[in-house]
């Protein structure tokens, strides 16, 4: 091969390394641009869709309504797409949560979990002492005698939950009575939150959601 022959395969090489590298970043550019626009999209719908029942910035300020602020995003994650597949039968999700997240794209969902993880919870709400002395008692040792599990075991000593369980501290009373009580029917049916709440009365349920709303 001549020297020129041998110059022209070396610039073509060139050109086509460089056109290669040129496209690799013009993929890559294109695909955070993408990124960038799920989580402004799922920013928007926070704050202007979900932000009608959640508030704004997750912390709700209607005890129907979960707070969300905080709330770890691999659980929000999951109980989305729970939603989206109509999994979670519960008559707040069929109600409200069935529609909103039919449309949600994976994407979206973690956007959305994200968005709330980064939040900073509202401090809780004080309640009478004695009965927060109760909740607490249940929440870290359970009744034994009752078969009832510490909640802690699961939820953190801190009630702060992780990616796999939910961060109940500063959760509205209103809403953890009215989950405790989906989970006693089955009507949430999650084995093991059915084995700790089918033996826990009224009163105690009442006395650890008060315990709950009242942490920071």
């Amino acid at each position: 091969m001549s020297n020129i022959d041998t110059r022209i395969a070396r610039l073509a090489r060139s050109l086509a390394a460089s056109g290669t590298l040129l496209f690799l970043l013009t993929v890559s550019a294109a695909g955070a641009d993408e990124s960038a626009a799920v989580v402004q999209n799922a920013t928007n719908m926070a704050i202007g869709v979900c932000g009608t029942c959640h508030g704004p910035d997750g912390n709700s300020t209607n005890p129907m309504f979960p707070r969300l602020a905080g709330q770890h995003a691999g659980y929000l994650a999951r109980e989305l797409k729970f939603f989206k597949d109509q999994s979670r039968g519960d008559p707040y999700a069929i109600a409200y949560m069935w529609g909103m997240a039919s449309g949600l794209s994976s994407e979206t969902i973690d956007a959305l979990a994200q968005y709330y993880a980064r939040q900073t919870a509202a401090a809780g709400k004080s309640h009478d002492a004695a009965t927060i002395a109760r909740g607490r008692d249940i929440f870290e040792h359970g009744i034994a005698s009752q078969g009832v599990p510490a909640c802690a075991a699961c939820h953190g000593a801190d009630a702060l939950g992780s990616d796999a369980y939910p961060r109940l501290a500063g959760q509205h009373a209103q809403y953890v009575l009215k989950q405790l009580a989906s989970f006693q029917s089955n009507m949430r049916n999650i084995a093991a939150m059915h084995g700790v709440a089918q033996n826990l009365r009224t009163p105690e349920m009442r006395a650890v959601a008060d315990y709950l709303e009242s942490l920071p």
